[in-house]
């Protein structure tokens, strides 16, 4: 069924909901093809100050899979999956990609210090500032104390402590992204 994970489970978009996703991100983007632009203004995104835009910008390049500069359907479609679908760990490694702004395979304190500060910029409400969030982060998953958590250490940590597992899918949730789409301007289901 799917390319990544061939086993078919029951946890795939089915057939009927890739269709309806279609219908509305074609009534949404009709050239097929999403650009950044086109991203922020579906999203009402537009005038963010400086961190909340390049955090959207983070988030629109680790949906373009194939860095072309646009959102075509399949990437939309598995974006979607993972968001909606997607198990744990998966999630877990899309979020260490995203937070890791400068590609080099290690999120530091600025990386995920800026990131919170964007995700607060845009989601709003959030009892903790950027620092004590980080901080907090850092203090349970940095096992070796170098300031810089690799993938293992972020999705091992993450995955061990239930409290700041809770605290990064709430505050780093994206379907609320996902419901703007899916309704479109009008509030249809």
């Amino acid at each position: 069924m799917s390319a990544t994970g061939a086993t078919g489970s029951a946890d795939d978009i089915t057939a009927l909901e890739i269709h309806q996703w279609y219908k509305r991100f074609m009534r949404e983007c009709p050239s097929g093809m999403l650009s950044l632009h086109e991203f922020k203004a579906l999203l009402g995104l537009q005038g963010m100050d400086q961190e909340a835009n390049t955090y959207v910008e983070q988030v629109f390049n680790t949906f373009d899979m194939n860095k072309d500069g646009f959102i075509d359907f399949l990437e939309f479609i598995a974006a979607i999956n993972l968001v909606i679908r997607g198990k744990i760990d998966q999630k877990l490694k899309w979020y260490f990609k995203l937070y890791d702004a400068d590609g080099n395979g290690c999120i530091d304190k600025k990386e995920l210090s800026n990131i919170f500060k964007a995700v607060q910029a845009i989601n709003g409400h959030t009892n903790m500032t950027p620092e004590e969030f980080t901080n907090m982060v850092f203090q349970k998953i940095d096992v070796n104390n170098d300031g810089e958590l690799t993938l293992e250490e972020f999705v091992n940590g993450v995955e061990s402590d239930k409290n700041l597992l809770e605290l990064i899918s709430k505050s780093f949730d994206l379907s609320n992204v996902l419901k703007i789409i899916q309704s479109g301007r009008r509030h249809s289901v």
